[in-house]
């Protein structure tokens, strides 16, 4: 039997959003927080060895406002990635995730990522080693198969060696990857998506967690796919468009739909760059995460173009968002007097 489901996997169906290189860093995070509060966020991939030996503050921190807040791991060698996964627990991360989907030749000229869908039993006792040193749950999101696997049986296996290591959730993007021939960015959008391959290992797995991933454009896409399976992830579609992760409450849980102060919301992220700042960090690396927020409403370009072009000047400060803001017409209003 798969481990008991922890509450952020225990409250119907989950929303998360996907772990993304060089975008989820605990800025973007923060930012996503305020818009989908019940979200389960995720770091970006961090090699075990970054963890082991790098600056762990600057790997590893992050803002007790992230929560629930999961850590995605990348690696191939089980004792590191139980130290990794035990360093994490005691950092306050609510889950551990192991990266068995990323395409990049850096994943492959490490033998990790995508490249371990060949190695399901390593992938069982990677996911087991981590098991048994934390209490927080352990995850593993993966691709259905790679280069000329059959995704049934690579799929499966994949699968049956994740249940067998006692973990709470699987989470697949549902695409192959081409480890040759195709570039990261290809492997996102090039290999065909195949929902119902997702759907028919929830079949075979009734009470494992399964998770879909992978060319989900909104919210409201996500919830329609999510029929039949525990939760849904999305990832480059809430970062372009993140006013979109307000829609999970309704879509996903039945609430009712509740305007965003978008007032409120900009005056929350001013305070905390403020805050960043005064630690020693600079305002564009905060507002970058921002730059898609009013996408399609009227000033959205000017809003784009004061945080791209002023937030990087080493005299700009937070008071550039609510000046950014006030460029936005919000359903035909003043953006800087709209409820």
């Amino acid at each position: 039997m798969p481990a008991a489901r922890p509450a952020h996997y225990a409250s119907g169906p989950l929303f998360a959003v996907a772990p993304m290189i060089d975008w989820t860093d605990r800025h973007c995070r923060f930012f996503h927080r305020q818009l989908a509060p019940d979200a389960l966020l995720y770091t970006e991939m961090i090699v075990a060895d970054a963890v082991l030996h790098g600056d762990r503050e600057r790997l590893l921190g992050f803002d007790a406002a992230e929560h629930p807040l999961a850590l995605q791991l990348g690696g191939s060698d089980p004792a590191k990635l139980a130290e990794a996964a035990r360093i994490a627990e005691g950092f306050g991360y609510d889950e551990v995730n192991l990266n068995v989907g990323c395409p990049s030749d850096r994943v492959q000229s490490g033998a990790f990522g995508a490249c371990l869908m060949r190695q399901p039993e390593l992938v069982g006792e990677c996911l087991a080693a981590m098991r048994a040193v934390v209490s927080i749950p352990v995850t593993v999101k993966c691709r259905i198969g790679v280069d000329d696997q059959d995704p049934e049986a690579a799929l499966d296996a994949l699968a049956d060696e994740a249940v067998a290591a006692d973990v709470s959730a699987i989470w697949v993007h549902a695409r192959k990857a081409w480890l040759q021939g195709l570039s990261p960015k290809e492997n996102r959008d090039i290999p065909p998506l195949d929902y119902d391959r997702v759907h028919r290992l929830k079949a075979r797995l009734p009470d494992m967690f399964i998770g879909l991933n992978g060319g989900l454009a909104s919210v409201a896409m996500a919830a329609e796919e999510r029929k039949g399976l525990d939760g849904v992830m999305l990832g480059r579609a809430a970062y372009g468009n993140p006013s979109d992760l307000a829609e999970v409450g309704p879509r996903l849980h039945g609430r009712p739909a509740v305007a965003v102060d978008y007032e409120a919301l900009l005056q929350r992220m001013a305070d905390y760059a403020g805050a960043h700042m005064a630690r020693g960090g600079r305002l564009a690396q905060v507002t970058r995460h921002m730059v898609g927020l009013f996408g399609g409403m009227p000033g959205a370009r000017r809003w784009r173009q004061v945080l791209s072009e002023r937030a990087v000047r080493p005299d700009a400060t937070p008071d550039l968002i609510l000046e950014a803001f006030r460029h936005v017409d919000l359903g035909g209003q003043p953006a800087e007097t709209a409820a």
